[in-house]
Order: structure tokens, then C-alpha cells, then sequence
């Protein structure tokens, strides 16, 4: 049977050796650049979007509100009729 402790060693030893592989400098470095390709976006997340289209649904409800009201104040004969 084999030792734990050597077993243990060798895990190690093999994941220093994957991580130390071009594949993985690859890998940190597309991850980096892309990070900053987005950061440079100026994206928003779902949330915040979704809070915005809230903000704009309850402006236009509003809005419609406003432009009724003002309709029916400068237009007062049509209510008459």
C-alpha cells in the first residue's frame, strides 16, 4: 500500500506542475485581458437594468399622467361638450 503522505506530495507536486505550464499562463492572462476589455465597456449589471426599467416605466406612467392633466386644462370645452 502507499503512503498517504507520499501520495499527498505527489498531488502537489503534479498541480504546481499543471499550474506551471504555458497552458495556464495562457488561461490568467486571457482571463485578465478580457476582464479589462469589459471593465472598459462600462456595462451594467442585470440588476441595475432592471431598476432602471422600473425608473423608466413608473416616468412614462407618470408622463402619460401629466400630459392627460394638461390636456384636459387647456382644453376644458371638450369636457363641457
Amino acid at each position: 500500500m502507499l503512503d498517504p503522505k507520499f501520495l499527498e506530495d505527489l498531488g502537489a507536486r503534479l498541480s504546481a506542475l499543471i499550474a506551471a505550464t504555458p497552458a495556464a499562463d495562457i488561461e490568467k492572462n486571457a482571463r485578465a485581458l478580457l476582464s479589462s476589455g469589459l471593465a472598459k465597456l462600462d456595462l451594467v449589471s442585470r440588476e441595475e437594468f432592471d431598476i432602471q426599467t422600473q425608473v423608466l416605466q413608473r416616468t412614462r406612467e407618470k408622463l402619460k399622467t401629466l400630459e392627460e392633466r394638461l390636456d384636459r386644462l387647456e382644453n376644458p370645452s371638450d369636457r363641457l361638450a
